[in-house]
C-alpha cells in the first residue's frame, strides 16, 4: 500500500466514524515549499491524485481551475501560489486534498502529503507576529502545532479563500446542484 493510500485510509476511517471527538486534535499535514502545514482532519473529505484541470479565465493565478470529481465540479487552488511561494512543477507526489469550506468542496493542490498527526491543544501556540512578510502567511495560519521536535503551521481553511474566490466556489456548487 503506498503512502497516499494509507493516508486516505486514515482520513476515511476518521471521517467514517462521524464523531467529532475521534477527529479532535487530528491534522492532515502536507508540505508546501520548505514548510509543513496542517489542516484539521474534520475539513478533509479525501485525497486524490492530480487530474486534468480546466482553467477559469480571469481568476487569481492560484485558482488553477475546476476538476470533475465523480460528477461534481470542484474548484482547485494551488497552495504554493496562494502563499506567494515559488511555483513548483507537478509530479507523481503532487495530489489534491479535497476539503469542505462553508459547506462547499474545494481542492488544494499540495506538493506532498506528509501524515496524519495528533496535536493536543496545549501543544498549539498562536502564530508569531514578526515582520510584514510573516503577517501575509499568518492570515491563513491560526496556530503553530508542536509535533515532537518539529512544528506544523496550522491552517484556517475559511481564510484560504477570499470573498471573490468563494464566488467561484459557489458558482461551481450551483453547477453541481443544477445537474442533480
Amino acid at each position: 500500500m503506498d503512502e497516499r493510500s494509507e493516508l486516505k485510509r486514515q482520513v476515511d476511517e476518521d471521517g467514517a466514524s462521524g464523531e467529532r471527538d475521534t477527529q479532535k486534535g487530528k491534522y492532515m499535514t502536507f508540505k508546501s515549499g520548505n514548510e509543513y502545514f496542517g489542516l484539521e482532519i474534520q475539513y478533509v473529505n479525501e485525497i486524490i491524485q492530480l487530474q486534468a484541470i480546466t482553467a477559469i479565465p480571469e481568476t487569481e493565478d492560484y485558482i488553477k481551475g475546476l476538476i470533475n470529481l465523480r460528477g461534481k465540479v470542484i474548484p482547485v487552488v494551488d497552495v504554493r501560489l496562494r502563499f506567494k511561494q515559488e511555483p513548483f512543477e507537478y509530479n507523481d507526489r503532487t495530489c489534491i486534498i479535497v476539503i469542505n469550506i462553508k459547506s462547499m468542496m474545494v481542492g488544494l493542490i499540495v506538493e506532498k502529503i506528509a501524515e496524519v498527526v495528533e496535536i493536543k491543544e496545549d501543544n498549539i501556540l498562536p502564530p508569531p507576529t514578526v515582520g510584514r512578510t510573516d503577517r501575509i502567511q499568518n492570515k491563513y495560519v491560526y496556530g503553530i502545532g508542536k509535533v515532537g521536535d518539529t512544528v506544523k503551521l496550522l491552517l484556517d481553511p475559511d481564510k484560504l479563500l477570499n470573498d471573490e474566490d468563494l464566488s467561484v466556489v459557489e458558482q461551481a456548487n450551483e453547477m453541481n446542484i443544477d445537474e442533480e
